[in-house]
């Protein structure tokens, strides 16, 4: 079972980003999924966690998830924010920089790091504004491709149906962070 941990700020659409991956999955065929959100007294701009849990088989847990084996930065500000709790020694951790990855990974000493310049590609695409773009559609599109969780088509139907507004450009900007993954530009 594949556990990821989502870490973002209220108004980024941290838990529509669980959303769209675990829809990815199930429309792609590769597994069954649950998207777990994680609320409280959130408000824009604060920080949010969100949770999806990944299997071949069914999934039973139902709690939020302690030890993933990978976390989804969406606000690479929030790297104090118990980023790494719960993190096994060589965990995946993909934030949304355009950083060089090694003053990225001295940041996260013995954690696998990788990158994704989602802020740009959802600046391109007109998601939301200059100051705080919208990234969570291609970071899910980034992580599908990074983790092999769903294909192209798969990503597309899961953007389509879970995004009311700005459904193309949010395709389109999904699709772009998967094939620069896809094209080992990134990551």
């Amino acid at each position: 079972m594949l556990e990821i941990r989502f870490h973002g700020r209220g108004g980024q659409g941290t838990v529509l980003a669980a959303k769209i991956i675990s829809e990815a999955v199930l429309r792609g065929g590769t597994g069954q999924c649950l998207a777990i959100p994680e609320f409280g007294v959130e408000r824009r701009g604060a920080p949010v966690v969100a949770y999806a849990r990944i299997s071949d088989q069914g999934i039973k847990i139902r709690s939020k998830i302690y030890a993933p084996g990978a976390v989804v930065l969406l606000d690479p500000r929030l790297t104090g924010s118990g980023i790494t709790q719960g993190l096994s020694p060589g965990a995946l951790i993909i934030i949304n920089s355009e950083r060089d990855l090694k003053s990225l990974s001295q940041q996260f000493p013995g954690m696998r790091v990788r990158s994704v310049p989602a802020r740009r590609i959802a600046l391109k695409h007109g998601l939301g504004p200059k100051a705080t773009p919208l990234v969570n559609t291609t970071m899910a599109g980034a992580v599908c491709a990074m983790l092999d969780l769903a294909d192209r088509a798969a990503v597309a139907d899961a953007v389509a149906s879970s995004v009311p507004v700005k459904t193309r450009e949010n395709a389109e900007a999904a699709l772009e962070a998967f094939d620069l993954v896809e094209e080992k530009l990134y990551a």
